[in-house]
Order: structure tokens, then sequence, then C-alpha cells
């Protein structure tokens, strides 16, 4: 199946002449300059993304069956006669997304195999024009999502697509269609259709985020990514964009993995599926765990990221049993603590406490995370600002401690032993409140040797 844009050139022309390329300012100025578009950002800690598509049928996954040829074009977009969204109810996806206590959200308008969710004007292929449903499936969403209020709007778009033959990278291990330096003119069509589609998506719905996704194959330059950008923040100057533009965007997108140490860049995601799949797939019934999905989410808030976790509605609109109920025990723990969840900033280095931890944009107080049942108590050491109070999250209990060791001629600080009874332990993470008498300082010494000369 093979799709055109027959829009002229000149739109995306006019676009180029008022976003010529400035001189690159320092990094620290850049980071300056996102600051506060960036705000919403780093206080959401949770998303929720969205894979809804052709392929939420479920036989195939999303898209990588025609790179990876492993399913012919017809058979895949086959597939169409079945996206039916018959039982699809916007407000009651809203509603959901809000009870799980995410603050934003990121559906697929349109995945790398071309086909739209909205009455996209610039291509063949739409849930409208080609598909079972006969109709825009994106504007309730986001009438949904505007009407929640709190609520912010993310569109993931695919910079890729592999329904039209002037995108030169169609398959695995073949080579490309056209080499796009010998025919500019044909890549110069495909641009354009992007810069079409991405108007048609900012002029229309001016969300507050872009996630882009399939930028490996090309260079900044060949996407013409930063006149791209120019040209939605014409209108939609706040709008907060992904990494996958080739660098050009606010944030970084670690995938399906929460990183080791804290990332270098200020504002990151990690994006996770439930199960082993971002959209529906009737074979897969690989769920993780309660448990899993939040520790995930407070290693991902202890590092200062968020956990943009992804739900794969079937063709029909209808939501996976599982994934409904991972989303409402998600929500029973992030709004039980949630002033631990949403005001908080990246916490303490690993060695001072068994668990994961945040502070409050103050510095004075250390939230901690205990995603197992202690014995007894728990130790916490290196603090040389005192504590003054401790409290159970979501609770009216405070709790018993004992500081040991805290001598005044050391420059070693003493060690805590907090006393946690088993009557105020979560059903699944335990959050403490350790409440210093001012902003936090740390040792991070390796002790003091004592020596005496006899």
């Amino acid at each position: 199946m093979k799709a055109h844009s027959f829009l002229p050139i000149a739109l995306a022309a006019l676009a180029m002449m008022s976003c010529a390329p400035k001189e690159a300012a320092p990094a620290a100025e850049i980071q300056e300059q996102k600051a506060p578009r960036m705000e919403w950002f780093s206080q959401a800690k949770l998303g929720i993304f969205i894979h809804w598509g052709i392929y939420s049928r479920g036989d195939w996954s999303e898209s990588w069956p025609l790179y990876n040829s492993r399913v012919s074009p017809e058979d895949y977009y086959a597939q169409q006669a079945d996206f039916t969204a018959a039982s699809y109810d916007p407000e009651e996806w809203v509603r959901l997304i809000k009870e799980s206590g995410a603050k934003y959200t990121v559906i697929t308008t349109k995945h790398h195999d071309g086909v739209a969710l909205w009455d996209t004007q610039a291509g063949a292929l739409s849930t409208v024009k080609t598909c079972a449903a006969g109709r825009d499936v994106l504007t309730p969403f986001v009438d949904a999502v505007r009407a929640a209020g709190d609520l912010k709007l993310g569109l993931y778009y695919s910079l890729i697509d592999w329904s039209r033959d002037d995108y030169p990278f169609m398959h695995r291990d073949q080579p490309a269609v056209y080499d796009i330096e010998k025919d500019p003119e044909k890549w110069q069509h495909f641009c354009d259709f992007n810069f079409a589609q991405m108007r048609e998506l900012n002029d229309t719905y001016k969300p507050d985020l872009y996630w882009f996704d399939g930028d490996w194959d090309c260079t900044s330059e060949q996407w013409r990514a930063p006149e791209l950008l120019a040209m939605v923040r014409e209108t939609n100057p706040d709008v907060v964009v992904n990494s996958r533009i080739r660098g050009n965007g606010d944030y970084a997108t670690p995938e399906l993995g929460v990183p080791v140490t804290k990332p270098a860049d200020p504002w990151w995601e990690t994006c996770m599926t439930i199960n082993d799949s971002w959209g529906f797939r009737k074979i897969d019934t690989e769920y993780k765990s309660e448990m899993t999905i939040l520790r995930m989410l407070v290693n991902c808030m202890s590092l200062g990221g968020n956990l943009l976790l992804d739900i794969g509605p079937r063709a029909d609109g209808t939501i996976p049993e599982e994934e409904v109920s991972m989303l409402k025990t998600v929500g029973r723990w992030v709004n039980k603590h949630a002033e631990a969840v949403y005001p908080t900033r990246a916490g303490i280095p690993d060695g001072h406490v068994q668990g994961y931890t945040t502070l409050n944009q103050a510095g004075d107080v250390l939230y901690v995370y205990l995603p197992y049942t202690p014995n007894e108590s728990i130790e916490v050491k290196g603090l040389k600002t005192h504590i003054k109070n401790v409290r159970v999250v979501g609770t009216d209990r405070t709790l018993d401690w004992q500081l040991y060791n805290d001598i005044d001629w050391s420059e070693v600080p003493g060690v805590y032993y907090i006393n946690i009874p088993e009557d105020v332990l979560d059903e699944h993470i335990t959050v403490l409140a350790l409440e210093l008498e001012g902003p936090l300082t740390l040792y991070r010494g390796s002790g003091q040797v004592i020596s005496y000369n006899l």
C-alpha cells in the first residue's frame, strides 16, 4: 500500500524562511531557557503512554513486522478492516488515567505504519479514510483530556512512514529505496509531508508535549529538525519536546529500563510497557507485577525523572482488564503518598539508607521509600543535618528512632535507627518523611581513623 502527499512544496518552504539556524548557545544558557517550560514536566513524575492503531487487533506488534518482513504489506494493512473503535470511550480513558495519578498522557497519533488517528489531509491512510472506524478518533481523546483541566496532553508522532514510497528506508537488511543525497527532490517531498502533518497536529490541538520517534535513519539536518521545531513553536512556544528528533528536544527518553545512575540530562523519563508489548497483543500475558511497576516509579523519582507507563487498548477501544487494574493500583499508591510524589526532586546517593529516596523542594524533608518489610528498624547514616521528626506518609503516625555515636569532635555523623512497626506498613511501598532541622547536608567520606601517639 503506497501513499503520497500532493501538498505544494511551498508549504514547508514558507516555514523554513522564518527559522534560519542561529549560532548555538552554551549548554547552561540552553538549560536556563528551557527551565520555565520544563517546570510542569519536572513535577509530573508519572505519565501514561497509549499505543493504539490498526496493530491493536492483536496479531502482530506495531509496525515492525513490516520492517522485519515478517508479514506482507497486504496482510498488515488488512488490519484496517478490524480497527472499529466500536467500544471506544475517551472520557473513560481519561478518567482512568487521572485515577492512576498521572499528570500527563501521550497518545500515538501515527506510528511507523503511517495510519493516522486524525482526519489528516496530508496523507492517504487514516482511521477516517481507510479503517472500519470511519472516523477521527484522536480529537475526542484530546477533547476529553482538555476537559479534565489538570492533565497535560502529549502527541506521539513517527518521523518515519513505511506506507510511503518516498520514504527510503523500508526493510531491514535491504538497500535503501533511493539515496537521499542523490535524489533530494524525492526526500524533500517526504519532508514536506512530515511538515504538513505536523502543522495539522499543531494548529488543531496545540499539545503540551511532542513525543517524536523514528529519528535514527537520518541526521538532524536531513530531518530539518530545527526548522520543524521552529515551525511548531511559532504558534505553540511552550510545547515540550522529547529527545528523539536527533537531540534537538528538551529531555531524554531512555526506553524499557530505569537508568542505574542519574542521567546527565536534567529532565528525562523512562518509557515502560506493562507487559512486554507496546500495543495490544493477544499472546502477551507477561504482565509485570504491581510491585514491579511501583518500584520502577519510585526508582525514576529517586533519580529525578519520570515514568511514562504504556497501555495498549484493543482495536475496539477497550483496555485490557490487567491494565485497568494496574492503573488503579498505581493510583491508590500515588494518591495516598501524593506529598512524596509530585513536589519532589532527586534523592541522595546510594549507601545512606536501604531504600529509594527523594527530597522536597526546600531540601529539609528526606523521603525514604521502603519496598520491603524491615526487620525491626532501618538504618540511616551520613546525615549531617539532624532529624527532628519521622512520619509515615499517608497516615497520622510518627515513629521513634535512636541516634548512636553522634560525637561532637568527629566529622562523621551518627547513625539513625528508625523503628518500623508492622502495622504502619503499606501493602506495596511504605514511605517515611524524615523532617530535618534544616536543608540536608551529607557526609560522604569513608570514616575517621583515630590514632594515638604512644
